[in-house]
């Protein structure tokens, strides 16, 4: 059987797909910086969205979503002439810092697996019998 997607869920995909463009094109403020939307996500009665912010360089989150948060009334209108909704949500911008956790992880990985090939190699050294002839 089909998921069957509810009408917030249709509108938080529209919202994020229209709020990527108009980011892109339209905002020319410089502490916006490099960003990308993540997610949407939409009351049920369409009244508020979270949008999920990724900013590519970590220490510049604060002020992209500042600057985001200033564009807000300008990016609700801009939405406003490209959807076809009675009230546009009000936009709450949020930093996902999914994208640093991950990288993080990665890191931790690597380094668990790199002292445990170490460990590998000074175990195997430390085992082997010497040559009897």
């Amino acid at each position: 059987m089909a998921r069957q997607f509810n009408r917030s869920e249709r509108v938080a995909g529209q919202i994020r797909r229209d709020l990527a463009k108009l980011i892109q094109k339209e905002i020319k403020d410089p502490e916006v910086g490099f960003v990308s939307l993540s997610d949407v996500e939409v009351t049920r009665d369409l009244s508020h969205a979270k949008v999920y912010i990724t900013v590519f360089e970590p220490e510049k989150a604060a002020e992209s979503i500042k600057a985001l948060s200033r564009a807000a009334a300008f990016l609700r209108h801009r939405l406003g002439q490209e959807l076809r909704l009675r009230h546009v949500p009000e936009l709450h911008f949020l930093h996902d810092s999914s994208v640093e956790t991950g990288g993080h992880i990665d890191e931790l990985i690597a380094k668990a697996l790199g002292a445990d090939k170490d460990g590998d190699e000074k175990t195997l050294a430390d085992t082997e019998e010497p040559d009897r002839e």
